[in-house]
């Protein structure tokens, strides 16, 4: 056999399996977070969220709203090396993301069953 003609078997067999695949995964909720940054991310936002009063008066003076938290979330990164990841029961995750032209840093407390937004931030550099 030629090589031309294994490379057409070789990409038909993989279109057809490309196919398939979408056919099965087509409308499930499939991510491929694999980073631990988008781990830990998607991990918070599945949670219940709670505020502290303090982000809540941040908020407030910023005039800016849930979904900023909500985009930081999505955007952010995960400031491991600032992080408490050490803990047993709840772990601390610093949270940082640029939300409306504003650099903002969040502290978030990872229990099991719910995220608490602990404090919030603008970072100037």
């Amino acid at each position: 056999m030629k090589l031309i003609h294994r490379i057409a078997y070789y990409l038909g067999g993989f279109g057809i399996g490309l196919i398939i695949l979408f056919f099965f995964l087509s409308g499930k909720k499939t991510s491929c977070d694999y980073s631990p940054n988008a781990r830990t991310l998607k991990d918070i936002r599945n949670k219940e969220r709670n505020f502290s009063e303090e982000t809540i008066q941040f908020l407030k003076q910023e005039k800016l709203d849930t979904a900023t938290i909500s985009r930081m979330l999505i955007d952010g990164d995960v400031l491991f090396s600032e992080s408490n990841t050490d803990l047993d029961s709840c772990k601390i995750y610093k949270i940082e993301a640029d939300v409306l032209d504003k650099n903002l840093k969040m502290t978030v407390e990872n229990c099991k069953d719910k995220a608490t937004v602990q404090k919030m931030e603008q970072v100037f550099e």
